[in-house]
């Protein structure tokens, strides 16, 4: 199959889910601020990009359907088959020759002046290549580690890299750097959404998210070797930067934005260089808004979600799903979906996912007759199957992660809410049974829903 963004693209104007835009734009604050205007609208993209030839794209996969739809599958499918890839990855396929490969500039003097990297926020100290999937190998088992992180543009071929101590990434820097050598880098711009999805799984070190992303998609990834580091990549990506990161080199970031929507300081993070490019003939970048943004929030979200499901359902099978909501920011609100819980059951979920995710911190537990994904409903089974004595966990003084908004020295109260019903419930008058009509009659009724 096409590996490609662009038979992803393709799809979407088909069927006028993608916007061109045709007026000039500047890719310093600009570009970013019509993204974030028309955050849930169709895909945008950019032909004149002031100062560069190169097109650019975003709001990719701003919802839940077009990432179902990048992926081949139906919404209703997505889940299973995001679990389904995680438990059993495929191999990638080695090729010789790529379209990602078509043009090759081996010494990189200026990368602001080859990409149309956007500056987003007034006051980031820099332009971030925001949906750049970074691609590494550990220094010593030389297996492929596949993740996402912030890159600011330092000038010339030099970047910064904002990356969490507790990711992978960062780990396989500081073993590199034990070793006193830089870590190799491949950033990969310009991905297909199995590549995108299958680079946020929270998964063991070690495990391939390019094989993640094969099974997500039922292909095996082609990936071909770079030109001057010993690292594959996609082979029909658009954009790849090829380089180092110093374990030794620390540059200071100033104010950035993150997912919770505002400025925070993380301090110091990772310099690095570019010594090589390659990229299509007519190379297409992709940008994801970074902070409070359906695209941003949904790739790690749905992600996320995936994971969790699967570890949950190892340990109790009346899960039926999880979904990581956009209003908790992509990483701190989820909703489990159970059939039928035991009592304490719903409790144990709670528990386990906050366990899986240290980002969660409200954790609302409801029964498979309601659409986690369908807020009205969530609250519905708060109002009927709640009951605050009972139902309510609180669990003050959790370990945070340094990205929540609320924590006092790295903690941070966390709550659970368990939506369900009880022995009894399900009764005569109990709050299970819903009143309609007969099902015969409904199922009638919403076939010829057009004649009434």
């Amino acid at each position: 199959m096409d590996q490609s963004v662009r038979s992803v693209l393709d799809d979407f104007a088909l069927t006028a889910d993608m916007h061109v835009v045709e007026k000039p734009v500047d890719p310093k604050f600009e570009l970013g601020a019509v993204l974030q205007l028309r955050e849930r609208d169709e895909t945008q993209l950019f032909t004149s990009v002031i100062g560069h030839s190169v097109r650019v794209f975003g709001n990719l996969l701003n919802t839940r359907e077009k990432i179902a739809r990048g992926l081949g599958v139906s919404l209703d499918e997505l889940p299973s088959r995001c679990i389904a890839a995680v438990e059993k990855g495929t191999a990638v396929q080695y090729v010789s020759e790529a379209p990602v490969q078509q043009v090759v500039i081996d010494s990189v003097v200026e990368l602001k002046d080859l990409l149309p990297v956007p500056a987003w926020f007034e006051r980031e100290s820099g332009p971030y290549i925001t949906a750049g999937v970074i691609i590494a190998k550990h220094p010593i088992t030389r297996e492929r580690n596949v993740s996402i992180a912030r890159l600011r543009l330092e000038g010339g071929n030099r970047i910064m890299a904002g990356i969490a101590p507790s990711h992978h990434l960062a780990q396989l820097l500081r073993i590199a750097g034990s070793l006193n050598q830089p870590l190799e880098i491949a950033v990969v711009i310009g991905n297909h959404p199995a590549v995108l999805i299958g680079s946020q799984m929270y998964v063991e070190l070690g495990y391939d998210e390019l094989e993640i992303a094969g099974s997500l998609i039922g292909d095996p990834i082609r990936v071909v070797k770079c030109k001057t580091i010993d690292v594959e990549v996609p082979a029909e990506a658009e954009i790849v930067l090829e380089g180092r990161l110093f374990a030794d080199q620390s540059i200071e970031e100033g104010p950035v934005s993150e997912f919770p929507g505002f400025y925070v300081y993380y301090g110091p993070g990772h310099a690095g260089e570019i010594t090589c490019m390659t990229h299509r003939t007519d190379p297409l970048y992709h940008a994801i808004v970074p902070g409070y943004a359906a695209e941003h929030l949904l790739l790690g979200g749905v992600a996320i979600e995936a994971t969790t499901c699967r570890a949950l359902q190892a340990v109790i099978p009346s899960v039926r799903r999880v979904v990581i909501t956009e209003g908790g920011m992509g990483r701190l609100h989820a909703i489990i979906s159970m059939h039928r819980p035991k009592l304490g059951e719903g409790k144990r979920a709670v528990m386990l996912a906050m366990g899986q995710v240290n980002l969660l911190k409200l954790v609302i537990v409801v029964e498979d007759d309601i659409d986690p994904l369908d807020w009205r409903q969530v609250e519905w089974s708060l109002a009927a199957r709640f009951n605050g004595a009972e139902d309510l966990m609180i669990i003050h003084g959790v370990k945070a992660d340094r990205c929540e908004p609320q924590h006092r020295d790295y903690t941070v109260t966390k709550i659970g809410m368990i939506a369900t019903t009880r022995p009894g419930d399900d009764t005569p008058g109990g709050n299970r049974e819903p009143a309609r009509a007969p099902q015969a009659i409904l199922d009638m009724v919403r076939a010829n829903l057009n004649e009434y």
